[in-house]
């Protein structure tokens, strides 16, 4: 799939090699999140699909994530997503989440499907465009089930004790730690998005667990991100 130089493909992690995992460690070898490349052979082993986007060839982002049902909801989890912090950072996050709202149509057909994962910053809401009822969110008070949502999320990422269910911080000291690190090269992150940032510490293994749901009738249209 072509998106302005931007192509994008998405197989299973078994298929993924070495080369390749140098390669996407190489995108955050000189700074945070720094993910390495004993790191991510884990991830290739915890999740089943892996999503990459080239610029003429180039490694500009990576995600590692699955399409599964939690308590037979249909979820599109995403484990780790990185995108190289450059002037087209935008347009990688939308073809990787392009790519993958595609998928998930196609394996929950005429069903609202729930993406979740782990933001380092207010940037990652960006993910979020065009979904509904995301949590947390500005004046929104989460119900009990956002909160139960919360921890069956923070278990699908490894641990349900290691989330704060009122403030949905999850806290991993022992990192590195998975999540969504994407740094917006131009336009506004969603209002009072930086807000659930304050006092969070990323470098410390801190995420935000994040999740809204993507609409059967949105994704039909297939314009989720393009």
């Amino acid at each position: 799939m072509d998106r302005m130089a931007i192509t994008v493909t998405t197989k299973d992690t078994t298929a993924l090699s070495d080369t390749e995992l140098v390669e996407m460690a190489d995108l955050c070898v000189d700074r945070e999140p720094n993910f390495d490349i004993g790191f991510l052979s884990k991830q290739r082993e915890e999740w089943v699909l892996v999503t990459q986007a080239r610029e003429n060839g180039k490694l500009r982002g990576y995600a590692f994530c699955t399409l599964e049902r939690i308590g037979g909801t249909p979820s599109l989890l995403v484990g780790l997503m990185l995108v190289d912090r450059n002037a087209k950072s935008d347009q990688t996050l939308k073809a990787l989440l392009h790519d993958q709202f595609r998928r998930a149509l196609l394996a929950f057909p005429d069903e609202d499907v729930l993406l979740g994962t782990r933001l380092l910053a207010a940037d990652g809401f960006r993910a979020f465009a065009g979904l509904a009822d995301i949590v947390p969110r500005l004046g929104y008070r989460p119900t009990g089930e956002d909160r139960a949502w919360g921890r069956r999320l923070a278990k699908r990422f490894g641990s349900e004790k290691a989330i704060d269910d009122k403030t949905f911080v999850m806290t991993v000291p022992q990192g590195p730690v998975g999540g969504l690190d994407y740094v917006a090269s131009k336009g506004a992150i969603p209002e009072g998005a930086a807000s659930f940032f304050e006092g969070l510490n990323p470098d410390q293994g801190q995420r935000l667990v994040a999740f809204g749901w993507a609409m059967a009738e949105t994704l039909a249209t297939g314009k989720l991100f393009k």
